[in-house]
């Protein structure tokens, strides 16, 4: 069996400091990758003259499977955003968001576990059509579902509840109001939950859905909606469990996927040794359960429960008194 070769893009600003962790950690479990290093970002616009490259376009290609800290995209420079290019060029359509509480986090919930499928390519937020009047008086951009769009993510969704032994997935919509573009969305989700018998299927208006996950957010188990409102609702669904500290997501594709921490760049404690590198390290977990590697999963998993229930060299975000090159050791001292 030839090795796995992993594609990495270190990131800007603290990217660097917590992926090297979440490398070590790889490591130590035996994985046994082969890493080809990729630049994006701040770093390949100094290094190359542009966010990216083509060199790491084609890195991301050929090894199929990618892990990224976080990117800076320069705000108004009329810059795209990196992420929502590589989603587009790539043509993943899925966006799996988990959140899962650890034990010795501030977090306000014990005992949430929920995964937001987000679709990733079409909706309000792939900046379809985006029109500003010469005068500065008028702004309009277009949203756009697609039937053949919906049924894979509803499905991605479906699928991934009956692997993983999941009971409940909830559709979240506004086709009260946008009754063309959600209302497709929810068509499509309700025609979908019928050939999944043995999973309960609801359905949620967006705005009942955020005050019922603050309320009451164990009432949820998988979450499916479209473009917008996942990168809404998965960033609150972060903040149940103690931020994006504690949140990986993983963007996927029909023969690609792209892992990587959610959080910002943090260009302020970049270079100390602050980090919490748990949303990187979460993120490896994921690309481990892709690749059918889910027993070094659970391993890291737990090891990293362990390392923030008990506060053993937890950085200062978790309460503890540590920086990223601690913590990470306790992780690595437990597997």
């Amino acid at each position: 069996m030839s090795q796995q070769r992993i594609t990495v893009i270190k990131g800007d600003g603290i990217g660097p400091d917590i992926v090297d962790a979440a490398l070590q950690i790889l490591d130590k479990v035996g994985c046994n990758f082969e890493y080809d290093f990729a630049d994006a970002g701040l770093m390949a616009l100094e290094n190359h003259g542009e966010l990216l490259p083509q060199e790491t376009l084609d890195l991301i290609a050929k090894n199929k499977v990618t892990l990224k800290g976080p990117l800076t995209t320069p705000v108004g420079e009329g810059f795209t955003s990196i992420n929502v290019s590589l989603r587009k060029r790539f043509e993943l359509y899925a966006n799996l968001r988990p959140v899962l509480s650890f034990k010795g986090t501030k977090a306000r919930y014990e005992d949430i576990d929920i995964i937001t499928v987000r679709e990733n390519t079409q909706g309000m937020y792939s900046g379809l059509g985006q029109v500003v009047s010469d005068d500065g008086s008028e702004a309009e951009a277009m949203s756009k579902i697609t039937r053949d769009g919906a049924e894979a993510i509803v499905t991605f969704a479906y699928e991934l509840a009956r692997r993983e032994g999941r009971k409940k997935v909830t559709a979240v919509h506004k086709a009260n109001i946008l009754k063309s573009t959600s209302g497709l969305f929810l068509k499509v989700a309700r025609e979908i939950g019928e050939k999944y018998p043995d999973i309960e299927s609801t359905e949620m208006i967006v705005d009942n859905t955020c005050m019922q996950l603050v309320m009451n957010p164990h009432q949820f188990d998988v979450i499916v909606t479209t473009n917008l409102f996942g990168d809404i609702l998965s960033d609150l669904c972060a903040g149940l469990v103690g931020g994006l500290g504690m949140a990986p997501g993983a963007n996927i594709g029909k023969d690609c996927a792209i892992f990587e921490a959610v959080h910002g760049s943090a260009p302020d404690i970049a270079g100390k040794n602050l980090a919490n590198p748990t949303s990187v390290i979460l993120a490896s977990v994921q690309m481990l359960e892709y690749l059918d590697m889910s027993d070094k999963a659970d391993n890291i998993r737990q090891a990293l429960k362990e390392v923030i229930e008990s506060g053993d060299r937890t950085t200062r975000d978790l309460g503890g008194e540590h920086g990223t090159t601690d913590f990470t050791q306790a992780v690595l001292d437990r597997l």
